[in-house]
C-alpha cells in the first residue's frame, strides 16, 4: 500500500505520446488531420441519413445515432490532445480529467450497445425478412437506442466513480494522453483491487456481453445466407454484414486488449488507446460509406442537386444583370 500522508492531487500531468519536439510536430498534423475527416464524415452521414428519405430505416437510424457518438467520442480526446502536442506544459485539472473519463466512457460503452443492436437489426432482416417491418417498428427502435445510450451511461458512471473515489496523493503524472481509467488506477495511493474488478465487470457487462451477442447473430445470419440460392441476395447480405462486422472487430478488438486482458507495457497501451480513440471514429463512417451503395447514392443525390441549385442562381443573376450589362 502506497503512502497516504500527503497532498490530494489537484491536476494531473499528461506525459504523452512523446518528448520528441519532431516527432509531436508529427503527430499534431497526423491527429488533426484525422479529426477533421473524423468530424466532416460523422456530420456528412448523419445528415445524409436526415435528408435522404431512403435512409429512413432502422439500419441508417442506428447508424446516425453511432456516428453522433463516434463525433462525441473524437470531440472528448482529440482537441486536447492536439493543445497539448504544442504545449510545453500538459496539465489538466482534476475536474477537467473526471469529466474527460466519464464523456469518453459514455461515448465508448454507447458504441458498443449501437453495435450489438446494429447487429441484431442485420439478424432480423436476414434471417426474418417478411416480419421486420413488424418487429423493428420505430417504437422499438427508439426504445433500443434508448437503451444503448442508458447503458452507455450508467456503465460508465460506475466506472468513473469508482476510479476517482480514490485518494490520488504523491505523482500526478499519467503515462498517457488522456485521462483513462487503467492509466489513472495506476496513480492511486491505496489498493485498487476492488475498482479493477468492478471496472472488469463493467467490462463484461459492456464489451463481452454485446461480442457474444454479435456472435450469436452472425452465426445465424451465416448459417441463413449460405441457404440463400440467389447468388445475388448472398452477396447483397455479405456486403452489408461485411461493414458491421470490419467495425466490430476493429473497435471491439482494441477495446478489449485494454480493459480485458492483463495489463501489457504502457507504450502498447497507448498504441492501442490511439487506434480506438483516434483512428476508429473516423474509420467508422467511411467504411459505411464506401461499402454501401445506399450512402454513395444518396451523397450523389445531394451533390446533384446542390450544383443545380448554383446553376438556377448563376441563371437567375445572369437574368437580373442582363439590362445592365
Amino acid at each position: 500500500m502506497r503512502e497516504t500522508n500527503q497532498t490530494q492531487v489537484t491536476e494531473f500531468l499528461l506525459l504523452g505520446l512523446s518528448d520528441d519536439p519532431h516527432t509531436q510536430k508529427l503527430l499534431f498534423i497526423l491527429f488533426l488531420g484525422v479529426y477533421l475527416i473524423t468530424v466532416l464524415a460523422n456530420l456528412l452521414l448523419t445528415y445524409l441519413v436526415q435528408v435522404d428519405s431512403r435512409l429512413h430505416t432502422p439500419m441508417y437510424f442506428f447508424l446516425c445515432n453511432l456516428s453522433l457518438a463516434d463525433f462525441c467520442f473524437s470531440t472528448n480526446i482529440v482537441p486536447q490532445a492536439l493543445a497539448h502536442l504544442l504545449s510545453q506544459k500538459k496539465i489538466i485539472s482534476f475536474t477537467r480529467c473526471a469529466t474527460q473519463l466519464l464523456f469518453f466512457l459514455i461515448f465508448g460503452c454507447t458504441q458498443c450497445a449501437f453495435l450489438a443492436v446494429m447487429s441484431y437489426d442485420r439478424y432480423v432482416a436476414i434471417c426474418n425478412p417478411l416480419h421486420y417491418p413488424s418487429i423493428m417498428t420505430w417504437r422499438v427502435c427508439v426504445q433500443l437506442a434508448a437503451g444503448s445510450w442508458t447503458s452507455g451511461i450508467l456503465v460508465s458512471v460506475v466506472d468513473t466513480t469508482f476510479t476517482l473515489s480514490l485518494p490520488y496523493q504523491g505523482s500526478n503524472s499519467i503515462a498517457h494522453f488522456f485521462c483513462e481509467a487503467p492509466a489513472l488506477l495506476i496513480l492511486a495511493s491505496t489498493d485498487t483491487h476492488t475498482s479493477e474488478m468492478v471496472i472488469f465487470l463493467m467490462g463484461v457487462v459492456i464489451l463481452l456481453i454485446p461480442v457474444s451477442l454479435i456472435l450469436v447473430s452472425y452465426s445465424h445470419i451465416i448459417v441463413t445466407v449460405v441457404r440463400m440460392k440467389s447468388a445475388v441476395g448472398r452477396l447483397k447480405a455479405f456486403s452489408t454484414c461485411g461493414s458491421h462486422l470490419m467495425v466490430v472487430i476493429l473497435f471491439y478488438g482494441s477495446a478489449i486488449v485494454t480493459y480485458m486482458t492483463p495489463k501489457s507495457s504502457k507504450e502498447q497501451e497507448k498504441l492501442v488507446s490511439v487506434f480506438y480513440g483516434v483512428v476508429t471514429p473516423m474509420l467508422n463512417p467511411l467504411i459505411y460509406s464506401l461499402r454501401n451503395k445506399d450512402v454513395k447514392g444518396a451523397l450523389r443525390k445531394v451533390a446533384t442537386r446542390n450544383f443545380s441549385c448554383r446553376l438556377e442562381i448563376f441563371h437567375d443573376s445572369e437574368t437580373l444583370l442582363a439590362p445592365y450589362l
